[in-house]
Order: C-alpha cells, then sequence, then structure tokens
C-alpha cells in the first residue's frame, strides 16, 4: 500500500494544510473557520470554540508525526501554534461556572450565538477543548494542559450526572437519548486516557474505565442486532418506536464511532467488539450509500432509503427530512478510515473493496478543483454539486478531513 500511504501524505501537505496554514491567526491566537464552502471568501473572523479545540488538535497531531518522519513540515511551527491557540482559548473562552463560551469574536470576547440563550450552550464545545489540550499535553509533554484538559472532563462529567447537558446546534428531541452524546464522550475519554497514561498520571486508569463503559453503552444500548446498525435515536416512550426520529440512521455518525469503538476495544483486548464494530462499519455503508450517484447519504431510514416514519415537528426533524440526501464531507472522511481499519484489523476483504469504492468517489468528488485556493468543497447535493447551505456551525471545518488523513498515514505507515 506505499503508493496509498504516498497519496495521504500528498494530499495533506499540498491540498489541505496549505489552506489551514492560511486561516491560522497568527497575531492572537485561533484560527479562522467562517468561510464559504468553496473557501474563497471568509465571511466572518468569529472563532468558534468547537473549531479551536479540534485545530489544537490537529497541530499537535501533526507536530508528533512530523517529529517521527511520517510527514514533511516545521513541528515548532504547529506546537508553536498551537500552544498560541490554547492560550488564548485560556484566557478567554472559560465562564465562571467552568463551562466554555460557544462562540468568541477574533479578540476573545464572548457572544451569544443565539441572543437571549447564554454562551456556553453546547457541552460539545468543551469536549473539543479537552480533546484539543489533551493531545497538545501529549505532543508537547505539557503537564499543565494535560490538568486542564481533566479538570474541564470532570466537569462535564459533573453535567452528564446532572442531566445538564446544551447541545446546540441541535438539541436533543425531548424523550428520545442520542447516540451523539456517548459517542463523542468516548472519543474524549479515551484521547483524555492515552495523554494521561503518557504521564504516568494516577487517574488514568479511571478515565480508561469509563472509556469502555461508554463503548458498552453504545454497543449494549444504541446497537441494533436485528438490523445490525446504530441508533441515532432512543425513544423513552416504546409507542414511538416508528417515529421519524426513532427511524433516522446517520451513516456518518455510525462509521466514525466504530472506529472509536474499535481503537479502545483493541486497547481492551476484546476481539469481540472488534469485530461487532466492523459488522456496523459494513452496514453503515451498504445502507447509506446511494446506489444512483455515489457517496453517502447524510440520513437513511433504518430500512434504507429516505427517512419514513411519524412527524411531530421540531429543529432537528426537519434538519432529518431537508437534509437527508445531502453529500456533506465529515461522513466521507470518516468512511475512509473506518473501513481501512476494520480491513486491517479483521482482515476482510470486503472492507477494502468498500473502502477502494469510497476511495474513488471521494477524490473525484470533493477536493477542490483549484489548487490556488485547495482543501474541499466540503458541502454537496445528492448529485455531488457544492451548496451554499449551512451544516451544524457556519465554518468551514478543519477536522475529519484532516485528522482522517492524518490517521490514515499513521495506520498504512504502521505496516
Amino acid at each position: 500500500m506505499n503508493h496509498l500511504l504516498s497519496f495521504y501524505r500528498e494530499h495533506a501537505e499540498k491540498v489541505l494544510l496549505p489552506f489551514w496554514f492560511r486561516a491560522i491567526d497568527l497575531e492572537r491566537g485561533g484560527i479562522y473557520t467562517c468561510f464559504n464552502n468553496e473557501g474563497t471568501e471568509l465571511v466572518s473572523t468569529d472563532k468558534y470554540t468547537w473549531s479551536q479545540g479540534r485545530m489544537i488538535w490537529i497541530l499537535a497531531h501533526m507536530a508528533s508525526m512530523i517529529q517521527k518522519n511520517l510527514l514533511s513540515g516545521d513541528a515548532d511551527f504547529c506546537l508553536r501554534n498551537a500552544r498560541k491557540t490554547m492560550d488564548f482559548l485560556r484566557d478567554h473562552v472559560f465562564l465562571d461556572n467552568g463551562n466554555c463560551a460557544y462562540v468568541l469574536t477574533a479578540d476573545g470576547g464572548k457572544k451569544e450565538a443565539i441572543p437571549g440563550l447564554g454562551y456556553d450552550i453546547s457541552f460539545y464545545a468543551d469536549c473539543f477543548v479537552v480533546l484539543g489540550f489533551a493531545k497538545f499535553a501529549q505532543a508537547a509533554g505539557d503537564s499543565a494542559a494535560l490538568q486542564d484538559s481533566l479538570r474541564l472532563y470532570r466537569r462535564i462529567m459533573e453535567r452528564v450526572a446532572e442531566g445538564d447537558l446544551r447541545s446546540e446546534p441541535y438539541p436533543v428531541p425531548e424523550g428520545y437519548e442520542a447516540h451523539s452524546v456517548p459517542m463523542i464522550l468516548l472519543n474524549v475519554s479515551q484521547e483524555l486516557a492515552d495523554a494521561l497514561d503518557a504521564f504516568s498520571h494516577p487517574e488514568v486508569q479511571a478515565v480508561r474505565n469509563e472509556a469502555i463503559s461508554f463503548v458498552d453503552t453504545i454497543m449494549d444500548r444504541f446497537y441494533d442486532l436485528d438490523g445490525g446498525i446504530i441508533r441515532e435515536m432512543l425513544p423513552a416512550d416504546r409507542n414511538e418506536a416508528d417515529t421519524l426520529l426513532s427511524r433516522h440512521v446517520t451513516p456518518g455518525h455510525s462509521l466514525e464511532c466504530m472506529w472509536f469503538v474499535m481503537t479502545e476495544a483493541v486497547k481492551a483486548g476484546s476481539r469481540q467488539r472488534v469485530e461487532q464494530a466492523a459488522a456496523v462499519v459494513e452496514r453503515a455503508f451498504d445502507l447509506g450509500w446511494d446506489p444512483q450517484h455515489g457517496g453517502l447519504f447524510r440520513y437513511v431510514d433504518r430500512e434504507g432509503g429516505e427517512v419514513r416514519g411519524r412527524r411531530s415537528g421540531g429543529r432537528y426533524e426537519a434538519l432529518v427530512s431537508d437534509t437527508w440526501d445531502m453529500k456533506i464531507w465529515w461522513p466521507h472522511s470518516e468512511a475512509l478510515y473506518a473501513l481501512l481499519l476494520g480491513y486491517r484489523l479483521t482482515g476482510r476483504i470486503d472492507l477494502y473493496a468498500k473502502y477502494e469504492q469510497m476511495h474513488d468517489y471521494v477524490f473525484r468528488t470533493f477536493p477542490h478543483p483549484d489548487q490556488a485556493v485547495g482543501e474541499w468543497i466540503q458541502i454537496r447535493d445528492r448529485s455531488g454539486q457544492p451548496v451554499q447551505k449551512t451544516v451544524a456551525l457556519p465554518v468551514k471545518d478543519p477536522y475529519h478531513i484532516l485528522r482522517n488523513v492524518l490517521l490514515i498515514i499513521e495506520l498504512l505507515a504502521s505496516e
């Protein structure tokens, strides 16, 4: 697979990174992400906390890879700007209650994304700060960053215990339990445990045990044995099992979550969990694949195709109905890594065949045709044409594509 390794290195170094290096705020720290879909215009200098934490993760992880000769570049530049972004957040993002503001101005002023709802409207923002700080701590050997990460993680876990999890931009509908909650908490706890382990920290096993508990929640509670799928929403009322919310599946979430699960299962020595997760990867691909145009639908019915079921109204339900057939960047980048990892861990040739199918679609569809701009045109309609539409945050996301390309490079280099 040397040809793939060379391909992904070149894609990272020549297509993706030049765009994001231009977006770094070298003066104040942080990164600008509010570009139009084509990446040709910066439409706002607001700094969404979600994206800042993600970019710290990217820069810190890149620095480690450069130091290991897995990637070309300047490790000092990466760590310096990761630290500057981390310090920007330390100075501005934290509220008196220990939570993080959702969005900041360019110079760090706190801002209400939705007037009247306050600053700390999404625990996801806090999760990505934990991820960024933990990765920086590991890459730079910075124990202060590790303690900050652990402190914020514990605050998140307090909010989980209290049932106080606000989750803009798409709040969990009342009466439902969302797969996305244990999913993000699994990723946060497993990454934090890795960082704690690097420091031989006394809390490493406690956090690792929490990661394993999130694996169990996902695979024992949200996994549908009959359909071989991960259910995105579980209704508290069994009579609600045939609603649109109960029936919909998010292929991208299933794929992303399953590589979290496989990664943790390997550490725990659970072959059964690896095989179970790999089977979900295959099912999510099959269920989500568009037989007419190729690529993954954003949402599908648990039996395939457009989501069906009784409707009751609400923002999230409208999102599923209105955008189910869109082709957006992040499920496709997650699919590339999940399929390759599943193939590597199980040796199942069918997973590699699906990876090749996905690779072909992704790289003829998403990369920007203008090399001077670079990156991907991330948001597309069913046929693959660019669409000017907000998906979650009003940003051009720096995370999923780069994270998965970096992880693929590491995976291929480990052969």
